[in-house]
């Protein structure tokens, strides 16, 4: 309870100098409330071949700075999996950080993109960059978008032009134990 009423309150004073933040500065401000937190999420587009679903999907927002927040996305026993968020000349880019169990960078890594605008407090998009692109040519055309609130933090992929689009949802509002370091982390 003491953390709910700490929380609501340093929401309420960040409400008040909000209004001179960015919407992105507001979102990034909103994750970095979560920092060395983890949460349980459930997968909102469920499908017979995921390769996530009936497995524990667990988030942590394991390292916040300045300019960077790193959040490992579990999926069972699978740790393979890191979020990176930096923000670069005023605006969010996401990375996805790949690794093998021994720490090695896995042969798809580091594709993502950077926001093409401050967004809105509560969303942000990144659509596909040029590394990307040259990377996983069939993903050249993938948005990703992140949104968050008081209660959830949403991950989402649309590959524009086809029928892929993944949805994983995490409650904010219940704390869970970490599986542990990031393979490689």
């Amino acid at each position: 309870m003491k953390n709910f009423l700490s929380l609501t309150l340093f929401i309420l004073s960040f409400t008040a100098i909000a209004q001179d933040l960015k919407p992105n500065e507001v979102f990034w401000k909103t994750l970095q409330l979560h920092c060395g937190k983890a949460f349980e999420g459930e997968i909102m587009t469920p499908s017979e071949n995921d390769p996530f679903s009936g497995k524990r999907l667990v988030m942590h927002v394991v390292d916040c700075g300045e300019d960077f927040i790193h959040i490992p996305f579990f999926v069972g026993e699978d740790k393979s999996r890191t979020w990176v968020l930096t923000m670069e000349m005023g605006r969010i880019k996401l990375k996805h950080d790949h690794r093998h169990e021994d720490g090695s960078e896995d042969e798809i890594t580091q594709y993502g993109g950077i926001a093409s605008n401050t967004g809105m407090a509560g969303i942000q998009f990144f659509p596909a960059d040029q590394e990307t692109a040259e990377l996983i040519p069939y993903a050249a055309n993938n948005v990703w978008w992140i949104t968050i609130d008081e209660t959830s933090f949403t991950y989402n992929l649309r590959r524009i032009g086809s029928e892929r689009y993944f949805s994983v949802k995490f409650d904010l509002s219940k704390e869970v134990d970490s599986p542990g370091p990031a393979w490689g982390w």
